[in-house]
């Protein structure tokens, strides 16, 4: 394959691994401590698990979205 055929330019790429890492940084933002049947544990409602880190999570999406969207430049 050529690389002057490729459907993604080298800005495409970089945005779609930033949108990656923004994802990532989401779902590391939702994890933290667990309820079992002994013990309640009050953290998993707290605003960075239900509302800080999906917003995160849907900015990194809409990223990697823009990044399939947003036309490469020709290098000609």
């Amino acid at each position: 394959m050529d690389k002057n055929n490729l459907a993604f330019g080298k800005l495409n790429f970089v945005i779609l691994a930033v949108g990656m890492v923004i994802v990532i940084l989401g779902f590391i933002l939702m994890s933290g401590g667990v309820s079992t049947e002994e013990s309640f544990n009050p953290a998993i409602f707290d605003a960075q698990r239900i509302k800080v880190a999906p917003i995160v999570c849907l900015i990194g999406f809409v990223t990697m979205i823009a990044a399939v969207i947003i036309k490469a430049k020709d290098s000609k």
